[in-house]
C-alpha cells in the first residue's frame, strides 16, 4: 500500500480467529493515514475474494473508527513498533421487519420464542405473534404497565409477570389452545409504582423494584393439580412478597437476575447493587455520578452495561470492587438513554434505547460509534429486548413495537430455503 501525505509506513500483522478469512502471518508495511475501507480493500486483495467480505479491525482492544495513525497516537504507541491487527466479520446491520401498533405508549416488551409480550399505558398487557399477529389483549392492571418478563412457556401454556404504576405485579397464566388468560395472583407489598420485573432463570421466583426504593422477591412456583400434566400456579387471589429487600435511596429503575441467588438493581441514586439472596444483603455496590434508568448483565462476559440521563452509556466490572471503576464510555445517542440489553448469544453486543426516538446496537469494544442506527421510531424509545436472538424488540411513546431481523433470524431464513 502507498505511503501518503507524510505520515509514513506503519509494519503491522494481521491476525483474525475466522480461520477461513486468514491471510499469511507476515509483517506488512502499510500506509499510517489508512481507515477500515483501504483495510478492507487490503485483506479482500490478499484473500483474492470475488465478492467483497466487510470487516472490522480491532487495534489494541479497541475497534478502528478512523484512521491508523490517529488511533496509534491516541493509544500512544509508537509508530516504530510491529502493530498486531485483528480482523472480524462485520456483524450485519438488523433489518426492521414489523411494526406492531398499540393504542397507547407500549413500555415494556419482552420476547420468548415466537411470542412478543407487550405492556402498555392504557393499563392493558397485549400478546402478538414474531410474524405480526395480534393475538391477545388482556386489561387488569388499573395504571400503565412499566414492565414484564415471561416466567415458562410450552406448546400449551404460558405463564408471565407484569408490574405496573398501580402499585401491584400481577401472574398471568395463558391456555395457548383456547387463547384464554386469567390472573392467577395480584403481588401486593409495595407502596409505590413497581417500574421493574425479572424472572429467576429457574423460573422459580421473581424480583421486583419499585419507586417505594425496595427490592421484593415473590413466588413463581408451579403445581400439579390432579389429573394430566396440567399445572397451574399456586394460590390464586392476593399473594405476598417472600422476601423485602432496603438498600437503594431513590427509585429501582431496574432488576435482573445474574444467577438464582444473586440480584442486579440499578436505580435513580445512582448506584448498581449486587445482592446476595442468601444472606439477604448487598454484596457489591457501584457508585456513579448519574441515575441509571436501565442496566443489562451479560453472563457471557459477566460485564454490566447501564443507560442514564447524560445520552451515555457505560461499562462496569461487578467483579471490580472498588467504587465507580467505568470499563467504557459509549456516545452516539443525542438525548437520556432509557434502556439497554446485552446480546444473550453475541459476547461483545448489546443495544440500547433512546428518547432520540433511536435504538443504537454497540459493540463493547467500539466505545466511539454504534455499529448500526436501528431506525423506525417516531417518538422516544421506553423498553428494547433481545431475549431471543433472532429478534430486536423495542416499544416506544409513538404507540409501536418495533421488529428488526438479526443475523441469528437471517442465516437460519437462508438455512430452510
Amino acid at each position: 500500500m502507498e505511503a501518503a501525505n507524510g505520515e509514513g509506513q506503519v509494519q503491522v500483522h494481521l491476525k483474525t480467529k475466522q480461520e477461513q478469512y486468514a491471510v499469511p502471518d507476515v509483517p506488512y508495511a502499510i500506509d499510517g493515514t489508512v481507515a477500515t475501507t483501504e483495510l478492507n480493500t487490503f485483506i479482500n486483495a490478499l484473500l483474492q475474494n470475488a465478492t467483497q467480505v466487510d470487516f472490522d479491525f480491532l487495534v489494541f482492544d479497541e475497534y478502528l473508527r478512523g484512521r491508523l495513525c490517529d488511533h496509534l497516537k491516541e493509544k500512544a504507541i509508537s509508530f516504530e513498533d510491529a502493530i498486531e491487527i485483528e480482523y472480524v466479520e462485520r456483524f450485519p446491520a438488523p433489518e426492521p421487519q414489523d411494526c406492531l401498533l398499540h393504542d397507547d405508549w407500549v413500555s415494556a416488551v419482552k420476547m420468548r420464542g415466537k411470542w412478543i409480550l407487550t405492556g402498555c399505558y392504557d393499563n392493558t398487557l397485549n400478546i402478538w405473534t414474531n410474524k405480526g399477529k395480534h393475538v391477545l389483549t388482556i386489561p387488569g392492571h388499573t395504571m400503565p404497565v412499566k414492565a414484564v418478563d415471561w416466567v415458562s412457556l410450552d406448546s400449551e401454556t404460558g405463564c408471565f409477570v407484569s408490574s405496573s404504576q398501580d402499585q401491584t405485579a400481577m401472574l398471568w397464566q395463558w391456555n395457548i389452545g383456547s387463547n384464554a388468560v386469567e390472573c392467577v395472583s395480584v403481588c401486593k407489598g409495595h407502596e409505590r409504582g413497581v417500574d421493574s420485573i425479572n424472572v429467576s432463570p429457574d423460573e422459580k421466583r421473581f424480583a421486583t423494584g419499585s419507586w417505594d426504593t425496595m427490592l421484593k422477591l415473590w413466588s413463581a412456583e408451579l403445581e400439579d393439580v390432579g389429573e394430566g400434566t396440567s399445572k397451574r400456579l399456586k394460590e390464586s387471589g392476593t399473594r405476598t412478597p417472600q422476601m423485602t429487600l432496603q438498600g437503594h435511596r431513590e427509585s429501582i429503575s431496574s432488576v435482573q437476575w445474574m444467577d438464582n441467588t444473586t440480584l442486579l438493581t440499578g436505580s435513580w441514586d445512582h448506584t448498581l447493587k449486587v445482592w446476595d439472596l442468601n444472606l439477604e444483603g448487598i454484596k457489591t455496590e457501584i457508585s456513579t455520578n448519574k441515575s441509571i434508568f436501565d442496566a443489562s448483565y451479560s453472563k457471557l462476559n459477566r460485564l454490566i452495561v447501564t443507560a442514564s440521563a447524560d445520552k451515555n452509556l457505560r461499562l462496569y466490572d461487578s467483579r471490580i470492587n472498588q467504587g465507580s471503576v467505568v470499563r467504557n464510555t459509549y456516545l452516539g445517542h443525542n438525548a437520556w438513554v432509557q434502556t439497554v440489553m446485552w446480546s444473550t448469544t453475541e459476547e461483545f453486543l448489546f443495544v440500547s434505547g433512546s428518547y432520540d426516538n433511536q435504538n443504537k446496537m454497540w459493540d463493547c469494544r467500539s466505545p466511539k460509534a454504534p455499529l448500526y442506527d436501528l431506525l423506525g421510531h417516531g417518538e422516544k424509545v421506553l423498553d428494547i429486548d433481545w431475549s431471543n436472538p433472532k429478534y430486536i424488540v423495542s416499544g416506544g411513546a409513538d404507540n409501536t413495537v418495533r421488529v428488526y431481523k438479526s443475523r441469528k433470524a437471517l442465516v437460519d431464513d437462508m438455512d430452510t430455503k
